[in-house]
């Protein structure tokens, strides 16, 4: 099938090589009924496109990347060139973050190799060869367009001779039209992998954990002795704007009273936990809930990798750093979650925000907690008696004092609603009190529905009755700053404010001069 069927315009001959600009968030159909889906959406305009479509003889969802086609002498040429690219071209320079200079540095380069090597190509030619140069030198080789779709969540190579199968956001699990058929192929991609996450793989270190300069997380092995089939690779993608609260209200993920109750609490210093399975939306719904800590309040995050992404001046962003080496006093240079947060109380932060949970450090961060400090973080837990059984036993060990200085559980998950999967905050709860034993008093004020995936709620709120014993906020003050908050929500939503400058701007315009917020929004 030529690209003009397909509606894939062919790179215009007697132009330099350029990349055009995607636009940030196209919008793709629903559709219910699968096997009608059929649609083209630019990675690399004008180069790569993606074509998603049903694939009757398999019958299954096929991405297929789609890329300008190179005939037997194109190929061959393109050979050449990238076997004389490494001695003639200063591979250092290619890490220049400015897209325009690499360009016109390549194609100097590539236009001075194939003259020396005596090669005269159309002008359309040049531009296919630029493609994959660039391609193949300064981005991720056959996988560089999937990094591109702003869609795709998780790129997952399972071994050689295997397709790449990708996590879409709106179609989900989707097998691709990338193999790597050459092990040597794919144990070179993985190699530059680590080299773009600054760390080393090898035979005798085969598993790699790491964060790619876009601060998408890579999990790779390297042998046949950890993955049969071979080097083995999953990235988990993360949007380079985080989701705004309207915006998980847009992907109906929580609902506007949710969103305004945890507003009020967030902002009377609660401590919260997100806790949901592997891919639920911990982090992203994490970083949507900082949204409404105060504009002047002091914050200390601290992550295994950095994934959070706050609008706040005063914000101290902390990462935890690997072992550079092994001594006789242990690991040297290693700077854990533990020393983190050891440290960062003594910064005085107002809120603490961590990552995700997992050890001994969780035992500082409640101690924190304990001692006025508002804290926040995610933990792998389907449920409330899941996580508190997770914070009592091995590694943790936190005795039930210090579990009960959890004020709001948030649990999210990835379910099923309208044939889709979608995420969805299935609950919300609140800690009343958790015994010796580990049995807790709960009070859930909200909880999702999946038969008509909407979301319920009820006024009785034990956080609210905290609130007015601790900072002596009246009841009715309360219920109108819910009110309040809960129609600003639905307010932004209908006006289409998603952009997450737009949404902190107005969240903190709200703090510092509520009455023109609600003049503005005729609240």
């Amino acid at each position: 099938m030529a690209d003009e069927d397909l509606g894939i315009p062919t790179p215009t001959p007697g132009v330099a090589f350029h990349i055009e600009q995607v636009p940030e968030v196209i919008t793709l159909p629903d559709v219910q009924d699968k096997t009608l889906l059929n649609i083209i959406y630019p990675l690399i305009p004008p180069y790569a496109y993606a074509h998603i479509y049903w694939d009757p003889e398999n019958n299954e969802l096929l991405y297929e990347v789609q890329e300008p086609p190179l005939d037997d002498n194109e190929a061959h040429i393109l050979g050449l060139v990238e076997k004389g690219i490494e001695e003639l071209i200063n591979i250092s320079f290619i890490n220049v973050k400015r897209s325009d200079v690499v360009i016109v540095y390549l194609e100097k380069n590539i236009a001075v190799l194939l003259a020396e090597l005596g090669i005269k190509v159309s002008e359309e030619t040049f531009l296919k060869l630029m493609y994959y140069i660039y391609r193949n030198f300064v981005g991720l080789n056959e996988i560089e367009p999937l990094m591109k779709d702003y869609f795709i969540e998780d790129i997952e190579c399972n071994g050689s001779s295997a397709p790449l199968y990708i996590v879409h956001r709106k179609y989900r699990n989707i097998k691709t039209n990338i193999i790597f058929n050459d092990p040597l192929r794919l144990t070179s991609l993985v190699e530059k992998l680590a080299q773009k996450c600054g760390k080393y793989i090898s035979y005798a270190h085969p598993i790699l954990d790491g964060r790619l300069p876009d601060g998408s997380r890579v999990n790779a092995t390297f042998t046949q002795e950890i993955s049969s089939r071979g080097p083995a690779f999953t990235i988990r993608k993360f949007t380079s704007e985080p989701f705004s609260p309207v915006k998980l209200l847009q992907l109906k993920t929580v609902s506007p009273e949710m969103l305004a109750y945890l507003w009020l609490i967030i902002e009377h210093e609660a401590n919260f936990l997100v806790i949901g399975g592997t891919g639920s939306g911990k982090t992203s719904l994490l970083n949507g809930l900082a949204f409404f800590i105060p504009p002047e309040a002091r914050i200390v995050s601290i992550e295994d990798t950095h994934e959070l992404a706050l609008l706040h001046e005063n914000w101290l962003p902390s990462v935890a750093r690997e072992a550079t080496g092994v001594g006789a006093e242990g690991h040297i240079g290693e700077v854990d979650l533990f020393a983190l947060l050891k440290a960062s109380f003594r910064q005085r932060p107002d809120y603490v925000v961590v990552g995700e949970i997992r050890g001994k450090e969780a035992y500082v961060l409640f101690q924190g907690a304990a001692s006025g400090h508002a804290v926040a973080c995610t933990m792998h837990a389907e449920d409330v008696d899941t996580m508190i059984r997770r914070l009592e036993n091995e590694p943790i060990n936190l005795p039930a004092t210090l579990v009960e200085t959890i004020d709001v559980v948030c649990i999210i998950g990835q379910v099923h609603a309208g044939g889709e999967e979608v995420r969805r905050i299935k609950s919300v709860v609140e800690i009343v009190s958790v015994s010796e034993n580990g049995e807790a008093i709960t009070n859930t004020p909200f909880v999702w529905d999946p038969r008509t995936d909407s979301f319920f709620f009820k006024t009785e709120s034990v956080m609210f009755n905290k609130l007015v014993q601790e900072f002596g906020l009246s009841p009715d003050y309360l219920q109108q700053e819910f009110s309040r908050r809960t129609r600003l929500f639905i307010e932004l939503y209908k006006r289409n404010i998603t952009d997450y400058r737009e949404v902190q701007k107005i969240i903190n315009a709200y703090y510092k001069t509520p009455q023109e917020v609600i003049r503005r929004f005729n609240l």
